[in-house]
């Protein structure tokens, strides 16, 4: 189902306090969603992405954590000032952070609050699938475990079937690639996945490729914004054409520009370019905070961890993404 690109009021029902600095807040959101998604939330004048909890199978209620980040501009907020009954702008659910189908196990890494679509992973995994799971979660120490006592007790619910191993950087220094070695090994035709900071996220996933794992074997969640000095991630230069004497046509809250295309520019890029701010967040195409709908013409997108194949078929681009690939295109920006 292609979902709905608006904002809604949200009513937060109840929060948790996982640990001192991350918290669940428990939605009154109706959305159907599927295990590993995330929600955005608009406050502050910007837009944050949190991934889900709960699991559609195992939960009846929607669970987002939300850990505080230092000098984060909306988690700061959302934990300073928001109480139970109090309303949140939100997206319905989107991602593709998701269960594949198979029976092949499941070997999860993370690091911190990457643990948080990692249990909603494991518990639909758990709940629908026969299928084995493995998680290695890596933490500062143990008072920044988030999940730890449920993470414990669906072990003791799946014997056999469930093992969660704890990392501990007090204790055990960083994560180091023998670590993950040992931990994937008899498991080197699993489906992987993995979230957390960027340095583990690429000792990880280099660490597996490393072991002969195929990359369409490993289903990565990223929220982080590039660092321009080491440039764009995913792109293929040979598939990114060089444009030239075309045009960009945006539309924003009422608002229309046109702007000539300038080669390997995003069309968020040409947006900005032409005087307009549009939505963005992660602009790592993870999130969806940047879509668009494609009106005329053709764009590629380097990298879509967010819209399903329906949505692309029906026009929609991650335009910190997307890259012309005709001579002329139009986006519309939803109000």
């Amino acid at each position: 189902m292609v979902r709905d690109h608006g904002f809604h009021p949200v009513r937060i029902k109840r929060i948790v306090q996982e640990t001192a600095d991350t918290r669940t807040y428990v939605l009154d959101a109706p959305f159907p969603y599927r295990a590993g998604q995330f929600l955005t939330v608009r406050a502050c004048g910007a837009l944050r992405s949190y991934s889900m909890s709960s699991s559609p199978d195992t939960d009846r209620e929607l669970m987002t954590t939300v850990k505080r980040v230092p000098g984060g501009l909306v988690s700061n907020w959302m934990h300073d000032h928001l109480s139970p009954g109090d309303l949140i702008e939100t997206t319905s659910p989107a991602g593709v952070f998701c269960l594949r189908e198979g029976t092949t196990p499941l070997v999860a890494l993370c690091g911190g609050s990457g643990v948080t679509p990692i249990l909603s992973l494991v518990k639909s995994a758990l709940a629908t699938t026969e299928r084995r799971v493995r998680v290695l979660a890596a933490n500062r120490d143990a008072d920044s475990v988030i999940f730890g006592d449920t993470l414990t007790e669906l072990a003791k619910r799946h014997p056999g079937r469930f093992d969660i191993r704890h990392h501990l950087d007090d204790r055990q220094g960083l994560v180091t690639a023998a670590e993950v070695r040992e931990f994937v090994a008899g498991d080197l035709g699993a489906d992987f996945y993995l979230c957390g900071p960027a340095p583990f996220m690429a000792l990880t996933e280099n660490t597996l490729l490393g072991q002969g794992v195929e990359a369409g074997q490993i289903v990565a969640e990223r929220f982080m914004v590039p660092d321009p000095a080491v440039g764009e991630p995913g792109v293929d230069a040979e598939a990114v054409p060089e444009t030239g004497g075309g045009t960009v046509t945006v539309v924003l809250a009422g608002k229309r520009r046109t702007v000539d295309q300038h080669p390997r520019e995003s069309l968020l890029e040409s947006a900005r370019r032409g005087g307009l701010m549009p939505p963005f967040s992660c602009e790592m195409g993870n999130c969806g905070t940047c879509i668009a709908r494609l009106t005329e013409g053709e764009a590629k997108m380097r990298v879509n961890n967010a819209l399903d194949d329906d949505e692309v078929t029906d026009g929609w681009v991650l335009t910190c993404q997307g890259e012309p690939v005709t001579a002329h295109v139009t986006v519309e920006y939803e109000s």
